[in-house]
This record gives structure tokens, sequence and C-alpha cells, in this order.
């Protein structure tokens, strides 16, 4: 398994659980295994049975790229879970927007580079992937959506395979 730009809560249960076929990766940080961009990842193809990116590819100037990347590395019969945030209508992106304030006001976040849109789904079926967006209320009680502050799109879990 791949997991980019891991997170703390779920590192040492997946270590414990894959042992030497989990690897963590990220770009900037330096408590991962290896140093990876993912638009250009140094893996031959077919290397992971499952890839793990969560709230990354909006970071991304070439997210497309970095889709077909994650296709690439995936086994035939494998998976991957590639999650960002939904909060436009449509996704927008302006690539000469550099500058962080302006950033901020388009995407919501100073090193965003876009803001997805429900179209989403296209960009990952473009990559390669079938995808099935599975939605908060097919895996989580609304009692717990509620505690968790999970909203319905907020908590879309893409589901890509190869």
């Amino acid at each position: 398994m791949l997991h980019i730009a891991p997170e703390e809560c779920f590192t040492k249960s997946l270590q414990n659980r894959l042992g030497g076929k989990y690897l963590t990766a990220d770009l900037f940080s330096d408590d991962v295994m290896v140093k990876m961009d993912i638009t250009d990842i140094q893996y031959p193809d077919e290397t992971f049975d499952a890839v793990y990116c969560s709230h990354v590819l909006e970071h991304v100037q070439n997210d497309r790229k970095a889709m077909r990347e994650f296709f690439r590395v995936v086994k035939k019969g494998g998976w991957a879970v590639l999650l960002v945030p939904i909060s436009a209508d449509k996704t927008i992106e302006y690539p000469n927007v550099t500058d962080p304030a302006q950033r901020l006001a388009l995407y919501g976040q100073e090193d965003h580079v876009r803001r997805y849109g429900p179209d989403y789904i296209d960009r990952l079926r473009e990559s390669g992937f079938a995808v099935i967006k599975v939605t908060p209320d097919e895996y989580m009680k609304e009692s717990d959506r509620v505690l968790y502050g999970i909203t319905d799109e907020s908590g879309d879990i893409y589901y890509c395979t190869k």
C-alpha cells in the first residue's frame, strides 16, 4: 500500500497490519519513508495493491498527471482511494493565480490550486480508473455524521479500481 501524505492517526495501525507492504510518501515532510512527487512516481508500473491519498490533489498543479501516475502504479485488480474536498458546483482552477490571498478567495485555502466540484469523478475516470462514489449515508449512521461534522459531499469516498 502506498499512503501519500500519511495521517498520523492511520500510520501505526496500517504499519502494524501491513508491515513491509506499507509505504508512506510525501514531497515535503521528512516524517515519511520516501520523498515523492506524485506527478512522477519513481516506482514501476503495477507496483502497489492499493493507494490512499487524502486531501492532497487540490494542492497539486497537475492533478490529472498525478491521477494517471496513481493509475499506472496500481496493480490490475488493485484500488485507490483519492479524496479531495468537494466545495464547488463545478471544478474551478486558474493556473495563473499564484498569490496566496487570491487563492484563499478563490479556493478557500492559500495553498490550494483549485476547488473541486462533483465533476471530480470525471477526472478520475479519465485517468483510467473505474470509480464508485460512496456517500456518507452508505457507511455511517446519521448521528455519527453529525458528531464528526461530515456533510453529504465532504464525506464522499471515491473508490477507484483498475
